[in-house]
Formats: structure tokens, sequence, C-alpha cells
């Protein structure tokens, strides 16, 4: 009996899984052909009657093998000049159904024209580029890209430089030579993701397929159906595609998947970065020759807010976000509930855990997350909307400018700066995302920038800083009378801290050093002069920063990657496998968290209680 009740319970889940596939390959082939449909298509003959255009002040930049003729050229320029674009990536028509296909997962037309922050997706063949933008992204001193993952890459450069200003067209006329499929890994990395777990994810959708097809016939065959003739449905008719073996690309789909899955995840990583960069791994090793100790001052025995007597343990970790050697304690103020690390790292500390995390190695990775982050930005902007319309901005801890670049969006007549201690605030000034960048630290500037800006913004900064009250009396110093200061950081009086322990993702070991709950900081803030006129929690909740990103900790944490410059560890096969099985492992319990990430986001908003806050206070005239 009990054998049959599992046996039910078994099928019914899966059918369950076979309607959730039917329902996501649906919703997924609605979306393909909706953005395949806003994909313009270039007309090499033009109007009957119009003049041509100059090919002057334009750029254009291919992958070998992929000719474009002039018709096709002046084509692609007045489409530019009509559009008011400068950067245009150029879709051949005959491109293969499952590289049309993965694009459309990545590419929103419409939306990613007018989201100045959206990834510069591409196909990879060729590019337009306008002389300014080509000049001010530095290409006139640089050899042009040597293949179609070169040519990905450059379009998420220029995507940067042009960010209300680039799009996308089929060109008919363009020639282009068949898809190397031995490059797929390449080109993923390319695009920023991750080829072995993309592959590991394929596969088990692959493998999910065919279990509901054989436990849930009727559900199974359908989402089976489904997958098996997307090319079809999504590019047969399509206006201005032609993709090449459209039918036999359907036909063989599945075979085609596993065989690219399997190839992609036996690929070997993109770099050795003990061979590859041996400069860098030498740097670390003689920063670890003397151990860890020294990165840390002694420990405190106060809490730094308000001064009250032996805090007690909050959580400690490792450094699950790079893996780098050390161990970190959080410590909590018994009285005012203040988070702090203790002990605290030195100024060498600091310097070692911060390196290749938001420049270097980590530069790239670090841009895509803060990349996708355009509703987050809009969102912090339009707060200000009842209350000002600020004039000077000036965005402390500004990184590469990205919540600048997307608050243009919404102020576009206001002038926004930025203030970093990383390299990244100079390449935002020279992408135009800011106008000013100024690089130090705050409180040493403040002097300097007295009176100067009606509004500052700290987001997710004052976290990261040694002493969040100087930061506050820089703020005082900045603003002028009346002005707005917006301050966003994580909550850490959130109940799924406790609930996630070292695995909360906002606790990001090393780098915070301090936490404050709303009550702590509202009274800084007002001992300083300010008013707090509005206060956020559910709305600032940062979604995936729980469920996903303990996840994505804990397999870091499992299998740190032997193969980064600071491992201490020899990067055996055995290693490296092991790493490879723990991300594959961990795809299911991504796509669950993912879910219960979701969900708890529509709690937070509809609770206002999130894992995050913002406030929004004014600096009176007195």
């Amino acid at each position: 009996m009990s054998h049959m009740t599992r046996a039910h319970r078994s099928g019914h889940r899966t059918r369950w899984a076979a309607a959730v596939a039917v329902t996501a390959l649906g919703a997924g082939t609605v979306r393909a052909r909706r953005r395949l449909a806003a994909l313009p298509v270039l007309d090499p003959a033009g109007p009957h009657g119009t003049a041509r255009p100059p090919l002057t002040g334009w750029q254009l930049i291919t992958a070998p093998g992929v000719v474009a003729d002039e018709a096709t050229l002046r084509a692609a320029i007045a489409h530019a000049t009509r559009e008011g674009l400068r950067v245009v990536d150029l879709i051949p028509a005959h491109l293969d159904a499952e590289s049309v296909l993965g694009l459309l997962r990545l590419l929103d037309p419409a939306a990613h024209r007018t989201d100045r922050c959206a990834p510069g997706h591409g196909a990879g063949h060729a590019l337009l580029v306008a002389d300014d933008i080509h000049r001010r992204a530095g290409l006139d001193t640089e050899a042009p890209p040597q293949s179609v993952a070169g040519l990905i890459r450059l379009l998420r450069t220029l995507k940067e430089y042009a960010p209300d200003a680039t799009g996308w067209a089929i060109a008919p006329g363009l020639r282009s030579p068949h898809p190397d499929p031995t490059r797929r890994a390449e080109e993923l990395r390319a695009r920023g993701l991750p080829p072995a777990l993309l592959s590991a994810a394929q596969l088990a959708g692959l493998a999910l397929l065919v279990k509901c097809a054989l436990s849930a016939p009727r559900w199974g065959a359908a989402a089976a159906a489904l997958y098996w003739l997307q090319p079809a449905a999504v590019l047969s008719p399509a206006r201005g595609l032609r993709p090449a073996g459209l039918a036999r690309a359907t036909a063989s789909r599945p075979l085609r998947s596993l065989s690219a899955a399997l190839r992609t995840l036996a690929s070997p990583p993109a770099e050795q970065p003990r061979t590859a960069a041996p400069a860098r791994h030498a740097a670390y090793t003689a920063d670890l020759a003397a151990g860890t100790d020294r990165f840390f001052e002694p420990r405190r025995a106060d809490c730094p807010w308000c001064s009250a007597p032996d805090p007690v343990v909050r959580v400690r970790m490792p450094d699950l976000l790079q893996g780098k050697p050390g161990r970190f304690t959080l410590e909590q103020c018994r009285h005012c509930g203040h988070v702090f690390q203790n002990p605290r790292l030195t100024l060498d500390g600091l310097d070692f855990y911060y390196r290749d995390f938001y420049e270097g190695l980590g530069g790239e990775g670090a841009a895509l997350v803060l990349g996708r982050m355009t509703a987050t930005y809009r969102d912090r902007a339009e707060l200000l909307r009842p209350f000002t319309t600020p004039r000077a901005w000036l965005d402390v801890g500004t990184a590469a400018g990205h919540f600048c670049n997307a608050a243009r969006g919404v102020w576009p007549e206001t002038r926004f700066d930025g203030l970093d201690m990383g390299e990244g605030v100079h390449e935002a000034e020279r992408r135009g995302w800011i106008d000013t960048g100024y690089q130090g630290q705050f409180p040493d500037l403040a002097d300097r920038l007295a009176g100067r800006y009606d509004t500052v913004s700290m987001h997710h900064y004052l976290e990261h800083t040694r002493d969040p009250l100087a930061e506050l009396d820089a703020a005082v110093k900045v603003l002028a009378p009346g002005g707005h200061l917006l301050i966003e950081l994580p909550d850490p009086e959130s109940r799924i801290a406790r609930l996630l322990g070292r695995y909360w993702l906002p606790w990001f070991q090393p780098q915070h050093q301090h936490l404050m709950p709303a009550g702590n900081l509202t009274q800084a803030l007002e001992a300083r002069g300010f008013t707090v006129l509005a206060e956020q929690h559910g709305p600032a909740h940062q979604n995936n920063a729980d469920f996903l990103g303990a996840v994505a900790l804990a397999a870091n944490g499992l299998a740190p990657d032997p193969l980064a410059p600071w491992a201490t560890v020899p990067a055996t096969r055995a290693r490296r496998a092991a790493r490879r099985a723990v991300q594959a492992m961990a795809v299911p319990c991504y796509a669950a968290a993912l879910a219960v990430d979701n969900l708890r986001t529509a709690i937070a908003r509809a609770t206002d209680g999130g894992n995050a806050y913002r406030l929004l206070a004014r600096k009176e005239l007195g």
C-alpha cells in the first residue's frame, strides 16, 4: 500500500513538473516571437527616391569571415541616423536557429534600447559604430576583435558608451560563416554566462523532459513536442530571417542540444590564473606568506556606535564570496543592536580582500550584477519626486556609476557626480554616466565639496566604511541647507538573516564592517540636523539576495575555485572536478531558490519587510 502511495505521489509530482515545463516553454516561445518581431529589418534597396547616406562618420567592425556589401552598410547607416542610434548590432538573416533562439533569450530589443543599464547582448557578427563612440571607447588604438566572442564582448562595452543609443537590426545582405560549435563555451563566457552551469542546467532539463514523457505521457509528450518544435514555432515564418537549415535543426534538436551541452561541459576553463597570470599569483602568495592575522586589528570590547560594553557574537564565517583565506566575526551590541566586524580589518586587510572583486578578475562579474538592477536604481531615484527636484547630485560609493546612469532616465536635467575609492569612477566619467568623478575617501574630500550639492546618496555604501558616523558628518558638509540625503543599507533586523545564518548574502564578509538598524541611523541623522522624510523596507528589498545568494555561497564554500590566484591548495584534477560537480548539483537548488526568492520578494513588498531599507532625510536650514 505504501509503495502504491509513493508511486502515486511520484506520478503526481511528475505531472506537475510536466505542466510547469509546458507553461515555461510556451511562455518562452511567445516571448521569443515577440522579441523577434521587434527587430527591424534593413532594406538594402532603401525607399524609392531617398538619397544615399554618406559612409563617413561610421566604422563597421566584423568578425572574421563576415562580409557586408555597400548597400547593407548604407542601409545600416540610414537606419542608425533615422533612429538616433550610435551603435547597431547587425544580425545575419541566415544565422542558425539555435544562435537566434539563444540571442532572443537574452535580448529584448524594445526594452534594452531604453534600459540604460541593460547589457549589450548581440549576435557577434558585425557592429556599426559611430566615430565618436569608437574614439571614446578607445578603439582607435586597438586591433579589431578576431572572433565572434570578441565582438560579443565589444558590444557589451559599446553599449556602456551609448546606453540609450544602441540598437539591433536584421541585415539580409550580411554574409557570415557557419558557427563553430567548439567555440560555444568561449561565446557563453563572452556574454557573462557560466558555460558549465548552463550546460548542467540544459542536461537536467533534457533529463526532466525524458522523465516526464515516460511517466506522464499526456503532459510529458506535450512538453517534449513543444521543446522539439520550438525553433520552427519561433522562426517560421519570420520576417527578415531565413535561418540556415531550420528544418534540420528542428528535427535534430534534442540530439544537438545534448551534444552541445556535453561538449561545453567538457571544455577547459577560460583561464588558468596560475599560468596565465603568474604575477597576480605571485603577489597573492607573497601577501599570504605571513598569514592573515596581520590583516586584523585588535578586537574591541565595546560597541563602535553607542560604546556599550560586551557585544555578543552574531555570526562567524570564512570568505564565502571569493574564497580567500581568513575567518571573520560579526558581533552585535546588546544595547543598540548595531552589528559590526570584530576584529575589524586593517587598511592592508581591506586592500587584500577587495582586490579582484569589483575590478581585475572580478570586475566583469560585478559589472554584470550591477547592470541588472535598473528597476532598483529607478526606484531609488523616484523616492525624491514628492519632495524635491534635484539639480546637483553626488552619489557616494558610486563604483562604476550604474545608479547615476539609470537615474538620468528619471532626472534628465540633473547633474550627476560620483565619488568612490576605485578606478571605476574614472571609467564612469569617460562613459558619460557621471559628469565628474572623484576618487578618494568621502570625509577627506568633504571640505573641498562643501555646500556644492542639493542631493547626496549612499546606496549600500555605509556598511563598507570604517566609521559610518564620520561619513554622515561629511554629508552634512557637502549638502547645501535644505538638501536631501538618500541612504540604502542591508537590514540586520531581517528575520531571514537569522534563518540563513552565515549564508545570508547581505552579511557580505569580509567587506561589510557595520550594519546598523534603521532606528540607529534615524537617531544619528536627527542628531546632525536632519529630518527623516521617508523610510522604506519592502520597496528596498533586494530580490535573490536571500535564498539564491545562500545557495551560491554554500556551493562556493563547499568547493572554492582551486584555480583562483589566492588559492592555497594545489589545483589538482580532482579538486577541479569536485568544483564542477558541486556547481552542477547546485542547479536544481538554484531553480528552487529562485522560486522561493520571488515569493519572498512579493511578501516583502506587501508587508514592507525585506532584507534592506532606505531613508530619505532633509538637512534643515538652521
